[in-house]
């Protein structure tokens, strides 16, 4: 235990393989992000806004409860063990959706892409956690959710080119073989197991453990649940736009390698923000970082069915990126500051399951709004719950 030491500096090898893991696991989102409508209108013949969504409401359950038990899982058997079994579950989704005959398979895949991505992202995010210790945490979460979110937008983009160039399938979901099997290799030979950085932690840890985690984290303690709310919010308003925003956009008439440019601004400017956002959170209000970022989202949401110029689309897709970095790393910050390190897993892994709960509440209600009501409509119901997560932050979470 004395050679154990904590910090980014110390294990940036360890934590240089683990970024570029994450970067992998980002990747497989991204390949769906922009040409999914497309695909489900050209291949399957939907045109139904909720039913389109069903493959994130699908997404969105499975991310979430393996999110919960990833935590678990992690502290039982090993982090390590948890990303390799993520991989491993996500092999066989490229090849599922290249020979899908119906919608089915599809959400089935998408199910599988929810596990995979449960398992693996919070796996590194713990993973790292544990490497750098207290100090540099906020910059550690930025650069791994940076990795990630480029890697959305990357991809996001390079498979609506690819599509464009070559068709909507098979050719992109070629990427997503590629990435799985890169993914499976440098967890299996790269990754070490970081527990022993947990038990060096415990030693000079002053955070009392919590009796009860989930209801801690969901309600009770002010700060996670306010934390916890907000991050549901988030992704509820992530969900709507990554189905609803390339519906939009092809409405507008929009070509597909415009749509892929603005659906990849947004996790790009996401991503690369956070490179700063994370280090902001480790010397500035977490509070205040909070509350800027789900307003700036806010707002950001609110504006869109207003616009159909392409540059000023772009623009809003760039602040609603910049308010989401605001939040991502300061989210993960916050829990890992208010919690002793031996909890952090579950924890962040009750945290992570209310947050992708978020993804598919918001595609379902977003997809049966647009149904009903027609997409700007909303579009604008999404964004006041946003500004509402922005207040309840204000008012409940303490400084």
């Amino acid at each position: 235990m004395k050679n154990v030491k904590l910090g980014l500096r110390e294990n940036w090898k360890a934590f240089l393989i683990l970024v570029i893991v994450n970067a992998f696991v980002g990747g497989m989102v991204g390949i769906e992000r922009s040409i999914f409508p497309k695909f489900a209108e050209t291949e399957f013949g939907m045109t139904s806004k909720s039913a389109i969504l069903s493959f994130i409401i699908a997404f969105g359950i499975s991310k979430a409860i393996a999110n919960y038990f990833s935590g678990f899982l992690a502290n039982k058997y090993g982090r390590k063990n948890i990303l390799v079994l993520g991989w491993m579950i996500a092999l066989p989704i490229p090849f599922i959706l290249i020979y899908a005959n119906s919608w089915n398979w599809v959400v089935f895949a998408n199910i599988l892409l929810g596990i995979s991505q449960g398992f693996t992202w919070s796996s590194t995010v713990v993973m790292k956690m544990d490497l750098v210790g207290p100090k540099n945490r906020g910059l550690a979460m930025g650069i791994n959710e940076f990795a990630g979110y480029v890697a959305v937008g990357l991809f996001a983009f390079l498979s609506c080119f690819v599509a464009q160039k070559y068709g909507i399938t098979p050719y992109p979901f070629y990427i997503g073989i590629l990435l799985s099997i890169l993914g499976i290799l440098f967890s299996i030979f790269l990754v070490k197991d970081t527990s022993i950085f947990v038990e060096k932690e415990q030693e000079t840890n002053s955070n009392q453990n919590l009796d009860n985690l989930f209801l801690e984290t969901t309600f009770k303690h002010k700060t996670l649940s306010s934390v916890t709310q907000a991050g549901f919010i988030n992704n509820l308003n992530d969900g709507m736009i990554w189905g609803l925003l390339p519906i939009i956009l092809l409405s507008a008439s929009f070509s597909l390698d415009k749509i892929g440019i603005i659906t990849a601004v947004y996790p790009a400017v996401w991503g690369f923000g956070q490179l700063f956002t994370g280090k902001m959170s480790d010397n500035f209000s977490k509070k205040e970082m909070l509350f800027w970022g789900m307003f700036i989202q806010g707002i950001a949401i609110f504006a869109l069915p207003f616009y159909t110029s392409f540059w000023i689309i772009v623009f809003l897709a760039a602040i609603l990126g910049l308010g989401t970095a605001l939040v991502y790393p300061t989210f993960l910050n916050t829990i890992a500051s208010n919690t002793a390190p031996n909890q952090r897993a579950e924890i962040i892994g009750i945290f992570r399951l209310w947050r992708d709960f978020g993804y598919a509440f918001g595609a379902f209600i977003s997809g049966i709004l647009a149904d009903i009501y027609g997409v700007e409509i909303a579009v604008y119901f999404i964004a006041v719950l946003t500004l509402i997560s922005s207040i309840i932050i204000k008012i409940r979470m303490p400084k």
